[in-house]
């Protein structure tokens, strides 16, 4: 049974760094995408990365390209979210999944397992 678990939210400055991590298990992971989504209060799940697991090919959404960066170990089965330039409007409760399949990595819907979701709070 494939499982994830997210670890490394926290509070942070605007301006601040945090580094987010998903543990995965149950499976290698070969063919999956790997993606990153969140959900602030009071609005719904929304993606904000991913990376295929086989080839590392990353996609992100708008708002946080050039501040924040997927990376993936593949020995031990982890994936990074590493996010720069922090800012309030970033806040949410951020959740790592897997699906299988490289394609409509940004489709929350087509997304198979999830993680449980860490909190990240950005204010001063």
């Amino acid at each position: 049974q494939v499982q994830l678990v997210e670890s490394g939210g926290g509070l942070v400055q605007p301006g601040g760094s945090l580094r987010l991590s998903c543990a995965g298990s149950g499976s290698t992971f070969s063919g999956y995408t790997m993606g990153w989504f969140r959900q602030a209060p009071g609005k719904e799940r929304e993606f904000v990365g991913a990376i295929t697991w086989s080839y590392g090919i990353t996609y992100y959404v708008d708002s946080v390209k050039g501040r924040f960066t997927i990376s993936r170990d593949n020995f031990k089965r982890t994936m990074n979210l590493q996010m720069h330039s922090l800012k309030p409007e970033d806040t949410a409760v951020y959740y790592c999944a897997a699906k299988r399949g490289t394609t409509e990595w940004g489709i929350l819907s087509r997304y198979e397992v999830w993680g449980q979701g860490t909190q990240v709070t950005v204010s001063s």
